[in-house]
């Protein structure tokens, strides 16, 4: 059966201490409390510098059994003008101890920066380099693109042939992509704004639900227009990131959102 998960971005934030955060509450609990308020959390410290395997393993040991964490792959392996050349640095973020994380580890993320333009050999050299295990862990994939040149047909069927889920970039400045592309789908939305007690309105909550759950039966949300032909419809698991914005009201989009749900 398929699911839907529901997160932030990372979970240390200051002024989350004392909104989200009860004020009283240890810095090195806010994880723990975290994962009892959202069912996933996207890392993003991992697109910067490598983490620790004991890190790694804390998390894992710190969150609900059906926890889910996505990682950020390195911008050493995506911010570079030849993605062919990006097996050491992919390499090295697999052997920097993400399979602590075990059953928990969930998509990898690789961003893009805004100025990177879709050369189809070359980023197709890239998925080549994107392994579909790593110490007895599965791994998925998802890519997150920003330049209009990546909002064509092309791109959509490459990476449906990899099964790289291509990240719908909701609510934001870049090119909304919201063909399925793999066996899950993953979404960061980026519109939370300050005015707003949940960071979206009711109404916009309500309809990133039904688009989840649309993806999640295996559906095309209708609101949203395709690159391509729709991928074949079966159940897919979800994956849904309350990113960017007023990032200060994003934990209670989220959980908003998980509400909705």
């Amino acid at each position: 059966m398929s699911k839907i998960y529901v997160g932030v971005g990372g979970w240390v934030f200051e002024p989350w201490r004392g909104s989200f955060y009860p004020k009283d509450l240890p810095q090195k609990r806010e994880l723990e409390y975290a994962g009892r308020k959202f069912t996933a959390i996207e890392i993003n410290g991992t697109y910067y510098g490598s983490q620790k395997p004991e890190s790694f393993a804390r998390w894992h040991d710190e969150t609900p059994e059906d926890f889910i964490f996505a990682l950020k792959g390195p911008r050493f392996a995506t911010n570079r003008r030849i993605l062919a050349e990006a097996g050491g640095s992919i390499e090295k973020f697999l052997q920097s101890g993400i399979a602590r994380l075990k059953r928990k580890l969930g998509p990898i993320n690789w961003q893009f920066m805004a100025t990177k333009k879709f050369e189809p050999e070359d980023f197709e050299s890239f998925l080549d380099l994107l392994p579909k295990q790593h110490d007895g862990v599965t791994l998925r994939h998802a890519v997150d693109v920003r330049h209009p040149s990546f909002a064509c047909e092309a791109f959509v069927l490459l990476c449906r042939k990899h099964n790289v889920a291509i990240v719908t970039a909701g609510d934001s400045e870049f090119p909304l992509i919201a063909d399925v592309t793999a066996d899950f789908v993953y979404a960061r939305i980026m519109g939370t704004v300050e005015q707003e007690k949940l960071g979206y309105s009711k109404a916009a909550l309500n309809k990133w639900a039904a688009r989840a759950k649309d993806w999640s039966a295996g559906r095309a949300p209708k609101d949203f227009k395709l690159l391509a032909k729709p991928a074949t419809a079966k159940p897919r698991d979800v994956f849904v990131f309350v990113i960017s914005g007023a990032k200060e009201k994003n934990p209670a989009a989220a959980q908003a959102l998980i509400a909705a749900l």
